[in-house]
């Protein structure tokens, strides 16, 4: 069962490739642009399922469609670098519907969030909600104004 990039064969990685492409293809769409039969293609997406190598499918959604106007970023700074709070402040924003993405960072500040907003109005409340938080310290906020490129996953070399 492949665990890592450099047990993946020519064949897993060009199944990865297509599905990062367009994961609602069928199986047998699947298996003929990777020159397979549907059953052993079947196996080898069920087994890079099972390894976590694909972790989920998903559908890719237009925000401004759905009403949400504002992308923006937030570099957060907490007070102390202590484990346990830096702990305690991801489990909180991961609780926010409106943060879509939290990492961890290095340099610059503790954590950098990506996060949605209807107007600027929800913006700001967002930003208030970050800089009252308790053991944050500073934000700094930087607006999308034009995203250029979002590509899901990874580059995979063939």
């Amino acid at each position: 069962m492949p665990d890592s990039i450099d047990n993946l064969d020519a064949v897993d990685r060009q199944i990865l490739a297509e599905l990062q492409s367009d994961g609602r293809m069928t199986n047998v769409e699947l298996a003929r642009r990777v020159d397979l039969s549907a059953p052993p293609c079947l196996r080898r997406v069920r087994r890079l399922e099972e390894a976590g190598i694909i972790r989920g499918y998903h559908a890719e959604v237009d925000p401004v469609a759905l009403g949400w106007e504002i992308t923006f970023f937030a570099l957060v700074g907490l007070e102390s670098q202590k484990q346990t709070l830096l702990q305690a402040f991801q489990e909180e924003v991961k609780q926010w519907p409106e943060v879509r993405e939290c990492h961890m960072i290095r340099g610059g500040g503790d954590f950098l969030l990506r996060v949605v907003a209807r107007d600027t109005a929800h913006e700001n409340a967002l930003t208030n909600r970050l800089t009252s938080h308790a053991t944050v310290s500073r934000v700094q906020t930087l607006q999308t104004i034009h995203t250029a490129k979002q590509v899901p996953g990874v580059p995979l070399e063939m």
